[in-house]
């Protein structure tokens, strides 16, 4: 018996994105690492289905329940405004596996100058590409705006990571673990508004109601990117504070002294615990479709509102990124 798919609507969100929990649900679903390791055939399969479904021309017998899989697959994979597939490292369901294994390793080797600076590097070029990959792409980014991006927040979080640890020498062991969340916290407060400058110079894209383009605002832009360095300072916050704790407790039990050589499997793991769960809480801190009043916008770009649409506009529309 074939399901009943008239008035299905294959991009309407399963859970209500107005609430934090219908929105954690959401992220859940679609930053699934295992979608990770899911073939490119079977993406472009994603692709190609939801593609006819939006076209209504969906293949007799497919069930509602692979038109769901199919649209996790493609929100997992590929770029809510192009269409495009995104590269493997750069998408939100890769935070997981990569981000637990930088992590574990920052928060491992945080003792020496070299590490430091090893880790932070690499944590950095993670960083990087996650926030070209998840921008919003309207907005278009040169190669200059990129490596510019690349350079400063590398060389933030590695003076950030140096100098905090010099000054902590002499502190209690626990503080000198927090060192490198500081420099996260630092560089992402530094890359995610420079890889997307071009956003804050000539605006980000603000559609209506029905996704028409009405223009361009820097305010919007500015909006989108606090949301997004919130959000990604929240994803490593718990991890990269709480584990310092409970590793400093746990070395210093008789057993762990005796194989330190786990020590940093150990991390990694933990790590990817914390991340299983505050990677969709962080994505789910603000609805990724942002809604601001045309009262908030740029003085002209108001008023080339009101001159269009009068008063039947109150709201604005715009993809923040991730």
């Amino acid at each position: 018996m074939e399901a009943d798919l008239s008035g299905f609507n294959i991009d309407v969100p399963r859970w209500d994105q107005r609430t934090f929990l219908g929105r954690v649900k959401h992220f859940l679903n679609i930053t699934d690492p295992r979608t990770v390791f899911v073939s490119e055939r079977e993406l472009d399969w994603a692709k190609v289905m939801v593609e006819k479904t939006r076209m209504g021309v969906v293949p007799p017998g497919t069930q509602v329940e692979q038109l769901l899989y199919a649209k996790k697959l493609y929100d997992s994979a590929f770029h809510p405004d192009t269409g495009e597939k995104m590269n493997i490292i750069g998408r939100m369901s890769f935070q997981l596996p990569g981000g637990m294994i930088i992590t574990g390793f920052m928060l491992q080797f945080y003792r020496t100058m070299p590490a430091v600076i090893f880790w932070q590097w690499v944590n950095q070029s993670f960083n990087a590409l996650v926030n070209y990959t998840n921008r919003n792409a309207a907005s278009p980014t040169s190669v200059r705006q990129m490596a510019l991006s690349y350079f400063t927040a590398t060389t933030t979080a590695v003076a950030t990571a140096v100098g905090m640890n010099m000054l902590t020498k002499r502190a209690p062991p626990l503080v000198g673990r927090w060192v490198p969340f500081a420099a996260v916290a630092a560089a992402n407060c530094v890359n995610i508004p420079m890889m997307r400058q071009q956003e804050l110079i000539q605006g980000i894209c603000v559609k209506d109601r029905n996704q028409n383009e009405i223009g361009h605002s820097r305010r919007a832009a500015a909006i989108g990117i606090t949301q997004v360095v919130i959000s990604r300072i929240t994803m490593a916050a718990p991890g990269m504070i709480l584990l310092p704790v409970i590793m400093e407790r746990l070395e210093k039990l008789h057993f762990m002294q005796k194989v330190k050589v786990l020590h940093a499997p150990l991390q990694v793991m933990l790590c990817g615990c914390f991340l299983i769960f505050m990677v969709p809480v962080a994505c789910g801190l603000f609805p990724q479709i942002c809604e601001l009043p045309v009262s908030y916008l740029e003085p002209e770009l108001q008023d080339t509102i009101k001159a269009k649409y009068r008063e039947l506009v109150p709201y604005v529309y715009f993809n923040k990124g991730l």
